[in-house]
């Protein structure tokens, strides 16, 4: 997709979401075979490693979309207010200096709010490493999503 953020995903009347605006999107490209050297999707929600001009990213550059999704959710604000790539990208690189996630970045009141497995999952969606990085399926089989109690505290 490479451009989600909250204004793309939308919620249907029986609580499903679906991901809407696909103006980004491109396929999967193979490993060792670039993306277009551009940048892609909206600053605020952009993975560090497309910030970096990695353009051999994958998946990962969704899964961080999502966990920035999941902090706004939480905070009531974008995670990151930069409004230059060159502030996002030195705000991006003093993170990255202090944690190993950007879930680090949020008020510790905000974490309260969820379960321990919850802040498990942001974490691993924040985790600035793309390797490292929370995939889909293991989002998916987490525990905070197969545990009816898991959800918000």
């Amino acid at each position: 997709h490479r451009d989600i953020k909250s204004e793309n995903i939308l919620v249907c009347p029986l609580g499903e979401l679906k991901l809407c605006d696909f103006g980004s999107a491109t396929r999967k490209k193979p490993d060792g075979k670039p993306h277009q050297a551009y940048p892609v999707g909206t600053l605020q929600y952009n993975a560090p490693e497309l910030l970096d001009g990695n353009w051999y990213y994958g998946p990962a550059v969704d899964m961080w979309g999502l966990g920035c999704v999941m902090a706004e959710l939480l905070s009531g604000a974008t995670l990151f207010q930069e409004e230059s790539e060159y502030e996002m990208t030195a705000e991006m690189s003093e993170s990255r200096d202090r944690m190993t996630s950007a879930s680090g970045k949020l008020d510790p009141e905000c974490l309260a709010k969820l379960s321990e497995d919850g802040r498990d999952v942001l974490t691993g969606l924040l985790t600035f490493c793309p390797e490292k990085r929370l995939t889909a399926a293991e989002a998916l089989e987490h525990l905070w999503f197969n545990n009816s109690k898991a959800a918000l505290d």
